[in-house]
């Protein structure tokens, strides 16, 4: 499978430890699926730690519904976009057109779809507490066997992680940074055609 493909269909991320906070409540699902609905755009950084222990880092650009994108810094200085039901992958060490699969085979469908209801029958498979966060891990009940995502919040509703493993176990951890939340971001960054373009 190719290394990027892997990095977006697989992608667990590694949350920085919540040292020294105060004991939180557990977040609900509803309250989890009240804040990702309302999480409309936001962008910032990201740290990914790929499943062979190397890291990559990058900016993260979030338009819901449907569209999401990161940035690659150096040395990989790559692309993936979703958007239009599509993931594109575009690899600056390869001369060929992006790879793209459907966004709905991926489990950060789950998180970008129009109306995200986590309380819906077999979607989440595990929800728990540490005190300090909430973790939840949900797979489209109709499709189990294209993995999972497993999303981490701090209380009040703040999205700091996501895990997602494939349906071969594979994951990648990814850390985001502070989040600049609203605002506006331009249709054309989730454009795969116009990236397309571009890129050649």
């Amino acid at each position: 499978m190719n290394p990027l493909r892997r990095l977006f269909l697989a992608a667990p991320f590694a949350l920085a430890a919540f040292a020294g906070q105060a004991q939180a409540q557990e977040l609900s699902l509803s309250e989890i699926s009240s804040y990702m609905n309302q999480l409309q755009t936001a962008q910032g950084d990201f740290t990914q730690i790929n499943s062979d222990g190397t890291i990559s880092t990058g900016t993260i650009y979030i338009k819901r519904p449907g569209r999401i994108r990161f940035e690659y810094d150096a040395p990989e200085k790559s692309l993936v976009i979703a958007g239009g039901g599509s993931v594109a992958i575009f690899d600056a060490r390869s001369t060929d057109n992006p790879q793209r699969y459907p966004l709905s085979e991926t489990p950060l469908s789950i998180i970008l779809q129009d109306n995200v209801d986590l309380t819906r029958a077999s979607m989440v498979t595990g929800h728990t507490s540490d005190g300090t966060s909430t973790t939840v891990t949900a797979q489209d009940p109709a499709h189990p066997e294209y993995g999972n995502i497993q999303l981490k919040f701090t209380n009040p509703a703040q999205l700091r992680q996501w895990v997602i493993t494939d349906n071969t176990g594979t994951q990648t951890t990814m850390v985001l940074g502070d989040m600049t939340v609203g605002g506006g971001i331009s249709d054309r960054m989730f454009n795969i055609i116009a990236e397309t373009d571009n890129w050649n």
